[in-house]
């Protein structure tokens, strides 16, 4: 199975490299276009006007790929692991696989539709890629917990379990205060709301 191929490991870390670069790239070009403040701006304010926009959006896509292929290569190290321990239903994995693969088409449309040109499709795009994405690691943390101790240790359970909750508690004042925002906009003056 291409799951237990060797080799097959490097892709997660790929991900994460490829990922990092994407927003710091965009970043960096962004602030030296003087396109938003250097201070913490929003990620997809770094990819919205070009030239970083077109870098954003053709890595972020790259990014989904990857997280695709991570997902279905997850999804069939649990179904090997599963056949012989039996520790979980295959509709679960299935389940937690195509909430997974939710949070990557969310990547997508993010990536695609820039946060000015089209802004109701771009949020809808980040509220599934982060909604998914939160919902899949915690999933991912219950497989985790139900193949203890047979295919992880108890102290890699507590550590996905830990990244859950915390980003559990992260997406709740995403949504409040994006809901807040009537304006998509980049250049705020002192007077604005």
């Amino acid at each position: 199975m291409l799951c237990c191929m060797p080799g097959v490991a490097f892709v997660p870390a790929l991900l994460v490299v490829w990922s990092s670069a994407a927003f710091i790239i965009s970043y960096v070009i962004a602030v030296l276009e003087g396109h938003v403040e250097p201070l913490v701006p929003y990620i997809s304010d770094t990819g919205t006007k070009p030239p970083e926009s077109g870098i954003f959006g053709f890595m972020i896509n790259i990014s989904a790929l990857l997280g695709v292929i991570t997902m279905y290569i997850r999804y069939l190290l649990i179904e090997k692991q599963n056949e012989s321990s039996h520790f979980v239903r295959s509709s679960f994995n299935i389940f937690s696989l195509c909430i997974g693969l939710m949070g990557c088409i969310g990547m997508g449309i993010v990536a695609t539709f820039q946060e000015l040109s089209v802004p109701i499709v771009h949020d809808i795009g980040a509220l599934v890629a982060f909604g998914s994405g939160v919902l899949y690691i915690t999933l991912q943390s219950i497989l985790s917990y139900k193949s203890c101790p047979q295919w992880n240790t108890y102290f890699m359970c507590q550590i996905r379990m830990t990244i859950s909750v915390i980003s559990c508690i992260a997406f709740i004042p995403m949504i409040v205060f994006a809901s807040r925002i009537s304006m998509t906009k980049i250049d705020w003056t002192p007077g604005e709301k």
